[in-house]
Formats: structure tokens, C-alpha cells, sequence
């Protein structure tokens, strides 16, 4: 583009920016396609690179036929890469569902349930489909368990239970 011609001239761009009467920095711009020349400069240019203007404008909308293509296709791809990132992202609908039905056995299954409630606390995410309603049964079930254990350990040791003894005549 711009910069191939000049450098095929022999032109720094401080030089064309002088006998343009502009700034290298609009020279650098014009060859980093953020900027484009006025009609007046893209003629003095064209004189200088000893091409046609047409030639120098028609590179520019191949470029810019090309940039635009790439873009839509990146723009496609960014798309569909999404698509398929929601997909291996996204948990099993059913996950939340079983989390849910294993909380409420844990309440069923006094040892066991310790164990499986440190289980559906560490799967349990918040991109699952019952996560809140999860949680609560969780801590009902913990507290149902650490009540069975109570029960369970007064039954054992006789621990609050006193037996009276009557003498019947």
C-alpha cells in the first residue's frame, strides 16, 4: 500500500511529510490505514510514487474488501466458538435435580449423609438449575443429621433418661 510505494520511491516518511507541507505522524496514519489522504495529497503522492491515484485507491478498497471479510468471519467464528462454549460450560440440567433428590436422601441416611452432603456442597454450582433450593436442603438435612446423632447418641449411652422403679403391692 502506501508504505510499500513509498519505500519502492526511496522516501522516508519525514521526507514525503515535507513536501507534502504535513506532519510524519499523518504520513504514519495514512500507511496504518487510520487516516486517508485528501484528494490534493493523494495526487502530490501519486506524482511522487510515479503511480496512478487509481492504483493507490484500489489497493485500499482490496484492503478494505479484505479487513471486512476477515471480520466477518471472525465475527462468525466468535460466534460459533460461543455457542460451543455454552455448551461445555453449561452443567447438565439434571445435575441440579439429582443434587436436589440425594439432599433429601441424606436426610434419610443418618451416617452416610455427613458424607454425601460434603459431596453436593462441593458439586453443587451456581450455574445449576436448583442451586438456592440445593443449598437450603442441605443445611436442613445438616441439621436433621446432627439431630439423628443427638438421638442416636442418648439411645447409646442412656444419656438423659432416667428409669424409675416402682414396687407394686
Amino acid at each position: 500500500t502506501l508504505k510499500f510505494h513509498r519505500e519502492n520511491s526511496g522516501f522516508s516518511q519525514q521526507d514525503v511529510a515535507n513536501q507534502l507541507n504535513i506532519s510524519r505522524q499523518s504520513i504514519s496514519k495514512w500507511e496504518n490505514d487510520r487516516g486517508y489522504p485528501d484528494i490534493d495529497n493523494l495526487i502530490r503522492l501519486s506524482q511522487m510514487y510515479q503511480i496512478s491515484i487509481d492504483e493507490l485507491l484500489k489497493e485500499n478498497e482490496q484492503l478494505k474488501k479484505i479487513i471486512t471479510k476477515n471480520e466477518e468471519e471472525i465475527a462468525h467464528k466468535k460466534k460459533k466458538l460461543s455457542m460451543i462454549k455454552k455448551y461445555y460450560e453449561k452443567p447438565l440440567a439434571d445435575e441440579g435435580v439429582l443434587l436436589l433428590i440425594m439432599a433429601t436422601l441424606s436426610c434419610l441416611l443418618f451416617p452416610i449423609g455427613f458424607i454425601m452432603l460434603v459431596f453436593i456442597f462441593r458439586r453443587n454450582k451456581k450455574a445449576n438449575t436448583y442451586y438456592k433450593l440445593v443449598t437450603v436442603m442441605c443445611i436442613c438435612s445438616l441439621f436433621l443429621n446432627l439431630y439423628n446423632t443427638y438421638v442416636y447418641a442418648t439411645y447409646l449411652f442412656n444419656i438423659g433418661t432416667t428409669v424409675n422403679i416402682e414396687k407394686i403391692d
